[in-house]
C-alpha cells in the first residue's frame, strides 16, 4: 500500500469533479448540505439511498437534480397503491402482426431510478426491487438481465405516520446503504427558498458536469482510500455494540434493542467512511469519518423494542449513547 499522505494528492485530483456537482446543485437547493453529502456518499460507495421527510422538503428535487448533473439515464417511478411489479421490471408484449412475443424493459433499466414515495406501494411491489437493488439484475421473461452501471435507487418516503403509507419490509430497508432523515430548514434558508421558488419562472436548467464513466472511476479510487486496522476494529466494535451493548458498559440498553445491526452494516460503514474521506479529498479514513456516517448507515438497521417505544427512545438516541461509549482509536 502506498503512503496514505501521498495517496491524498491522487484522491484530491480524482474528487475534483464533486466540487462541480455541489456547485451545480447549489443552484436549485438551499441548505440541506447533509442531504447532498449523503447522496454523494451513496453514489461513491455504490449504495442505494432512502430519504425520509415530510412533504415539501425538496427530496424529489434533490434526487432529480443529482441525476441531471451526473449524466446517465434517469427514470422516475411514482409509487402508488395500485402499482404492479411489472410496472418496475417490465413485461412481455405480444405483437399480433408477426405473432411474436417481445420483452419491454421497465423503468428500472436506468442509471438513476427515483422511487418517489416508495412507502405508498404495497409490499409485493417494494419486494420487486430487492433483486435489482442487491444483485444489480432483474429476472424478466425467464431471463436474467443485467442493469446498467452505475445503477442507483434513490427512494423518498414520508414518515409512516402519514395517511396511506406502508412500512417497508425489513429485508428491503437493509438494502439501503443510507437512510437520511430530512428536517425543516432554518429561517434564513427558508427566506432564500421562498425568494427562489415563489416566482413563476422555471428553475434554471442544470448543467451536466459529470458522466457515468467518471463515477465508476471515482468508485475505484474510493476503494484505494487507506483504512487502518485500528479504524476497522472501531467499526466492528460499533456494530457489535448494537448487538451486545453490555460490551461497552451499556447493559441498560439491551432491553431497548430488538435487533442489532448485521455484518452488512459493518461493510456499509466501511464503504461510507471511505467515501466520506474521498469526498473531503483525503486518502485515509479517520474516526470522525466513521462517526459522521454512523447515524445514516445504522439508524435503519437497529430496531428498537416496544419498551424503547414506550419510553420514546428511538434508534438515533441509542446510537448516540453507543458512539459516546465505544472507545475511539
Amino acid at each position: 500500500m502506498s503512503d496514505p499522505l501521498a495517496q491524498t494528492e491522487t484522491i484530491r485530483a480524482e474528487s475534483e469533479f464533486l466540487r462541480e456537482i455541489r456547485q451545480a446543485l447549489a443552484r436549485v437547493l438551499v441548505g440541506q448540505e447533509a442531504m447532498v453529502d449523503g447522496l454523494l456518499i451513496g453514489l461513491l460507495a455504490d449504495g442505494h439511498v432512502l430519504l425520509e421527510g415530510l412533504p415539501g422538503l425538496a427530496k424529489t428535487l434533490a434526487v432529480s437534480s443529482l441525476a441531471r448533473v451526473c449524466g446517465g439515464e434517469f427514470r422516475r417511478l411514482q409509487f402508488t397503491p395500485d402499482l404492479l411489479p411489472a410496472d418496475l421490471v417490465g413485461t412481455q408484449v405480444y405483437n399480433p402482426k408477426d405473432g411474436e412475443w417481445s420483452v419491454k424493459e421497465g423503468p428500472l433499466f436506468a442509471n438513476f431510478v427515483l422511487a418517489d414515495e416508495i412507502n405508498r406501494a404495497p409490499a409485493k411491489v417494494q419486494s420487486a426491487l430487492l433483486e435489482a437493488m442487491q444483485e444489480r439484475q432483474v429476472t424478466l421473461a425467464g431471463e436474467t438481465r443485467k442493469l446498467p452501471r452505475p445503477f442507483l435507487v434513490l427512494a423518498t418516503q414520508n414518515p409512516v405516520e402519514q395517511e396511506g403509507t406502508y412500512p417497508l419490509p425489513e429485508a428491503q430497508v437493509d438494502r439501503f446503504l443510507l437512510k437520511i432523515v430530512i428536517g425543516y430548514p432554518g429561517r434564513d434558508d427558508e427566506i432564500e427558498i421562498v425568494r427562489r421558488m415563489a416566482r413563476l419562472d422555471p428553475l434554471p436548467e442544470l448543467p451536466v458536469v459529470a458522466n457515468p464513466e467518471q463515477i465508476l472511476r471515482a468508485r475505484k479510487a474510493v476503494d484505494q482510500v487507506y483504512l487502518d486496522d485500528k479504524i476497522l476494529g472501531y467499526i466492528v466494535d460499533l456494530v457489535f455494540a448494537t448487538r451486545e451493548p453490555g460490551r461497552v458498559g451499556l447493559g441498560e440498553l439491551a432491553p431497548l434493542i430488538l435487533y442489532g445491526a448485521s455484518p452488512r452494516a459493518s461493510i456499509a460503514l466501511t464503504r461510507c467512511a471511505k467515501a466520506r474521506a474521498f469526498l473531503d479529498g483525503r486518502g485515509y479514513v479517520t474516526p470522525q469519518d466513521v462517526k459522521s456516517v454512523g447515524n445514516p448507515v445504522l439508524r435503519h438497521r437497529v430496531l428498537v423494542s416496544y419498551e424503547a417505544e414506550a419510553e420514546n427512545i428511538d434508534s438515533a438516541e441509542i446510537l448516540r449513547r453507543l458512539f459516546d461509549h465505544v472507545p475511539v482509536p
